[in-house]
């Protein structure tokens, strides 16, 4: 095995665009787009024995000790990083290859003031510490393999997630996303090994890359008030919403306009866009009136209605709650897009500089 002094990789925020909550079953389709903020990982090495973990997010470093091929110590601010570590140290043990001691560096662009903004850092710090940890133990993986690894890591503390971030940071640009069985591919680790895991088929996933929309600009508004994604979801599964008359005509409306959507990226169809974005604003709303989430706040209610107001499209991005929403316009009206702002602040929405994320190289 080979390490190298010191190995930096970063991850980039995402955005969904259209599907989420379906994407949550296995084998629906999300469309997302990575944005150019970061969470960068900084692996090297450390004095003694186990994982020194440090961030900008909280005030002192933490030594974690390896005891059964888990990290224990600490509290519980770092729980993705610890699980990446984690699931890349059962792939290094399955190789018969040890872990060195490691000092793992934090930094974030996607908070502010220790709040975040919604632009999934969970995902982002998973895929970017597993792919620092990898890179720095000297492991050479695919594209495919890193995400699958930090899908591992997160399932494990949270199986309802749909790894639509993971994908993004791990892919960057636009993509199209459908979500493995998490259930499965946790039964594969368990049972039959990481490295099994990551040979095997996993039912129901699938990536590809999408075209930026043609003529229109992608505008981000932050509500300034943290959503929790885990809630949200935990309580519609609370529910018992699944399986019922709403859940599948949900999910059948929901394939139907991102399948449109993928298909007016694809032939560059802008206004086609904007149309299927209206769709999935409409279908969220249906949600939230049927099953009472709050996925609507004012603020992403009237972040949406000042873009329509302007031509565009707009909808919550993500579980809603909070957090951003977005808002398709199209490119050569720049002259709306001040009002639209005003409009926004006046809501108490704050536009967030951020812009799609190039693809991410193999490196």
């Amino acid at each position: 095995m080979t390490t190298r002094g010191t190995v930096v990789r970063r991850a980039p925020g995402k955005l969904f665009v259209a599907g989420e909550y379906a994407v949550v079953d296995p084998g629906n389709t999300a469309i997302l787009v990575a944005v150019d903020r970061y969470i960068t990982v900084t692996v090297s090495g450390a004095d003694g024995a186990g994982v020194v973990i440090s961030s900008d997010l909280y005030p002192r470093a933490v030594r974690r000790q390896w005891q059964g091929g888990r990290l224990s110590g600490g509290g519980e601010e770092a729980a993705h990083v610890v699980a990446a570590v984690e699931t890349v140290g059962e792939l290094l043990a399955e190789r018969g290859l040890p872990v060195p001691a490691l000092s793992v560096a934090v930094t974030s662009t996607l908070h502010e003031a220790g709040r975040k903004y919604g632009l999934g850092s969970s995902g982002a710090v998973t895929v970017a510490t597993v792919d620092a940890v990898a890179s720095y133990c000297g492991l050479r993986l695919s594209r495919e393999d890193r995400f699958r690894l930090a899908l591992l890591a997160t399932a494990r503390i949270d199986p309802q997630g749909s790894g639509g971030d993971l994908a993004a940071g791990t892919w960057g640009g636009w993509i199209a996303y459908r979500a493995p069985d998490r259930g499965h591919v946790l039964h594969l680790a368990r049972s039959r090994g990481v490295e099994a895991a990551l040979a095997a088929d996993w039912p129901g996933f699938a990536v590809r890359r999408l075209p930026p929309p043609d003529g229109l600009r992608l505008e981000v508004g932050w509500t300034g008030s943290p959503a929790s994604t885990t809630s949200l979801v935990s309580g519609l599964h609370r529910r018992a919403w699944r399986g019922t008359s709403s859940h599948r005509a949900f999910v059948r409306n929901t394939n139907g306009f991102v399948r449109a959507a993928v298909d007016a990226l694809e032939t560059g169809d802008g206004p086609g866009l904007l149309h299927q974005i209206r769709r999935a604003r409409r279908e969220l709303a249906r949600l939230d009136d049927e099953v009472g989430l709050g996925i609507f706040t004012p603020e992403l209610t009237a972040l949406c209605d000042a873009a329509e107001e302007a031509g565009g499209a707009a909808k919550p991005s993500g579980a809603g709650g909070g957090d951003c929403g977005i808002a398709l316009l199209d490119a050569d009206a720049a002259h709306r897009l001040p009002h639209v702002r005003q409009r926004w602040a006046a809501a108490g929405v704050l536009p967030l500089p951020v812009s799609p994320a190039l693809e991410r190289s193999q490196e």
